[in-house]
């Protein structure tokens, strides 16, 4: 991402599609009316550069991302992420019991790799439930083409 001698950074295909994605939620939700939602994708559309796409959600609540995180799709995609996370663990834990049996130790040692992985399991399930999606912010809760995002991003 190089920025331009004014310091502003083009705007991705990715970054206008998932502007996109924010304003059909918001309109699925009734928060724009269906021609303010078109005109504000086709100013999408149009935008070169990306502080000309945080403006067209900053007045929806949290820029629009828990509505999207509550689309059918994102809860779909979050339950599938959450079995495999928990899938994982499950097959892990099971290699570690393994190994540990295998070994003849006295200590169950795995004890300090599967409890950890299991609080994981149980911190994205409370994720998944209550909101449906990892949110697409950094640590301070702005988007990946607001001003103080300083270039980093956090995508679904």
């Amino acid at each position: 991402m190089e920025a331009t001698q004014s310091g502003r950074i083009r705007a991705s295909d990715a970054e206008r599609e998932q502007t996109t994605e924010v304003l059909r939620a918001a309109m699925g939700e009734g928060r724009l009316a269906l021609d303010e939602g078109e005109q504000r994708m086709t100013a999408v559309y149009t935008a070169v550069y990306r502080d000309e796409l945080a403006p067209l959600t900053a007045d929806l609540p949290g820029q629009g991302w828990p509505a999207l995180a509550r689309t059918p799709e994102r809860r779909s995609a979050a339950r599938r992420r959450l079995r495999g996370h928990a899938s994982g663990v499950m097959l892990l834990t099971g290699v570690l019991i393994a190994v540990w049996v295998t070994t003849g130790a006295h200590f169950f040692w795995p004890i300090f790799i599967i409890v950890p992985m299991t609080l994981s399991v149980f911190k994205h399930a409370a994720f998944v439930r209550h909101g449906g999606a990892w949110p697409a912010r950094d640590w301070h809760g702005h988007g990946p083409w607001t001003p103080h995002h300083h270039g980093r991003a956090f995508h679904n």
